[in-house]
């Protein structure tokens, strides 16, 4: 047998443990523990130095949980390629990933939410580079739908759930959305992130869209001051406090959906059709919006125009300040992020993300090429 049968269950078998039983942790460095992935993984050999011992060079990274499954899931792939580094992540969420790679004791941030001009002041030469895009979800757990289709709903009727306007689950509003659907009497238990994060940057940029209400009364940041709910940690816990409280709505990334056999909600999109999420709409999205990017390299794609595009999606990035101090480490991180722009892509679709389109991740890889160490461009690069 080929080394790609074990590798692949190898991989599948660390997905689900990380999706299903990963714990968001505080703002400290990373460390080993829950929420975290420590695999052996890294570029390809230096071309000066001689090649290290396998693992001998270790990358710490923390941040995001919205790309958490996928980022482990390469850093599990690439250990076959370039077993001399040991990538070290901790999800953390967006908020805590920018806070550690502002203070620089991570090598690598890792944030979906679109850093504002406070925090690149705080950080010169900070850069932003989009990974893949994704889809939120509006997930929920109703035992008496339990099996059955899932519930349509559109960006009013959210923002009004998540303002505490809507509180029941037969309210007028969902009904409607859904004909011959028997909804219960039961009241809505809202589920939202309790940290800092760019998923609930993408969820509520997205409703500051689509509802004046929500943007004049609670707005779009990585953390908002939530009108109702309970406060879960982490994509994996809303994804677990969903699964205990039946009732319960809430917003997740699709991966964790899925590997908690969530069910999720289809979406009216801003062209008036349903549409589920997927890597298709998902993928629809980002066309939508062209594909060039700023110099920033970080644009927003919520409530995209097109008929079957997934209005609540968003890019995921990896920030790195495009001077480094450390050249090896550089040298590597930068040869990790070109084989994950290449042959990464099948990973990421196996995981429900989206690769970048030709033209982005062109514009990508040469912002990639222009990162140094001490001023002085990194071999190979």
């Amino acid at each position: 047998m080929s080394i790609a049968s074990p590798r692949r269950l190898g991989a599948l078998a660390l997905i689900a443990a990380v999706v299903v039983g990963a714990c968001s942790g505080g703002g400290s460095s990373p460390s080993s523990g829950p929420g975290q992935s420590e695999v052996p993984s890294g570029g390809s050999p230096a071309a000066s130095p001689p090649p290290p011992a396998a693992g001998a060079i270790q990358i710490n990274g923390a941040g995001a949980t919205f790309p958490f499954p996928l980022y482990s899931r390469w850093f599990y792939e690439y250990a076959f390629k370039d077993p001399s580094v040991r990538f070290n992540y901790q999800s953390i969420g967006s908020g805590g990933g920018i806070k550690q790679i502002t203070a620089k004791t991570v090598d690598f941030g890792a944030s979906d939410a679109i850093l504002n001009q406070e925090q690149l002041s705080a950080a010169p030469g900070l850069q932003m580079f989009p990974t893949v895009a994704g889809a939120d979800v509006v997930a929920y757990n109703l035992s008496e739908l339990a099996g059955k289709d899932p519930l349509v709903l559109d960006g009013t009727t959210v923002a009004n759930i998540f303002l505490g306007v809507i509180t029941k689950w037969n309210d007028p509003a969902i009904t409607a959305l859904n004909p011959g659907v028997a909804l219960p009497d039961k009241p809505i238990i809202v589920v939202h992130r309790s940290d800092g994060s760019g998923t609930t940057f993408i969820f509520t940029d997205y409703l500051s869209n689509v509802s004046n209400d929500w943007k004049t009364k609670v707005g779009n940041a990585t953390s908002v001051e939530w009108p109702v709910g309970l406060g879960g940690k982490g994509n994996e816990g809303v994804a677990g406090t969903l699964s205990q409280n039946d009732g319960a709505i809430g917003y997740v990334e699709l991966a964790y959906a899925k590997q908690n056999k969530l069910a999720y909600a289809r979406m009216i999109n801003r062209a008036g059709k349903t549409v589920e999420a997927s890597i298709e709409s998902t993928q629809a999205a980002m066309a939508d919006f062209g594909a060039e990017m700023p110099d920033s390299l970080a644009r927003s794609i919520v409530n995209a125009p097109g008929a079957s595009s997934w209005p609540i999606a968003g890019y995921t990035y990896l920030l790195l300040y495009m001077d480094q101090t450390d050249c090896t480490k550089a040298q590597k991180i930068v040869e990790f992020l070109k084989w994950a722009y290449s042959d990464g892509s099948s990973f990421a679709k196996d995981l429900d993300y989206v690769p970048l389109p030709d033209a982005v991740r062109e514009k990508v890889t040469a912002k990639l090429a222009q990162i140094t160490c001490n001023g002085q461009p990194l071999s190979g690069g």
